[in-house]
């Protein structure tokens, strides 16, 4: 059985790098693969489902196909979904920013305007690690990030996504690390909220000059 599974895990891998290079210009994210007693669920999540799919379902049928025969699935049925927001999926930006080093941009530039992206398209927090020979013969990594980002604790691990991607270089790989928390926990929400009532409080009694009110009597 843990034969299995691992055998299992390598072939998923196998078809993610396959679905990903297959599909770069449709803005590929990721593959979801679920097993039912009658067939094979291969859901596949793309910024351009219309690439995906193909004229007529032309590239469903080539797809499928091929994953019948050059991966072993039995019976797989290959469906498509759209990224709805391309900005909140690291595997979109991880991806994005690979082929803007492999390009010759400069991964200081392309790291801050992934970031400035990710925000704006209204994220809580987003961090980007980028890890290798980064014009020198020295490996180092270097972070960036911004916003609000949890890295441990149930928040962690319900509201920030993961996805890792390489960039192939003169030097080496590049490996890319992007963290995206697209929600900001209740927690912090209502911590901000206390604070402004709070602030809200000190400048109602600032704007009564230390005067209290008249009290009634009966």
């Amino acid at each position: 059985m843990e034969r299995k599974f691992i055998q299992e895990g390598i072939r998923n891998r196998n078809v993610e790098e396959f679905l990903a290079k297959e599909f770069a210009k449709a803005g590929y994210s990721h593959c979801e693969i679920q097993r039912t007693p009658l067939s094979v669920r291969i859901t596949v999540y793309a910024q351009k489902p219309g690439l995906v799919i193909g004229r007529g379902g032309k590239n469903i049928e080539a797809m499928t196909k091929i994953l019948k025969e050059k991966f072993g699935f039995e019976n797989p049925q290959l469906e498509v979904q759209e990224v709805e927001n391309p900005d909140l999926d690291p595997h979109i930006i991880a991806r994005w920013i690979a082929s803007g080093i492999e390009r010759g941009i400069n991964y200081k530039r392309i790291a801050n305007i992934a970031l400035e992206r990710v925000m704006s398209a209204g994220a809580a927090g987003v961090a980007i690690r980028i890890s290798g020979k980064l014009g020198s013969d020295i490996a180092r990594t270097e972070k960036f990030s911004a916003g609000y980002l949890k890295y441990t604790g149930e928040p962690a691990e319900k509201l920030v996504k993961t996805a890792y991607a390489q960039a192939n270089v003169k030097l080496g790989v590049i490996g890319i690390q992007v963290r995206i928390m697209v929600e900001t926990p209740k927690e912090i929400e209502l911590e901000e909220k206390g604070e402004e009532v709070g602030d809200n409080k000190e400048e109602a009694n600032e704007g009564n000059d230390g005067e209290r009110s008249p009290e009634k009597t009966g």
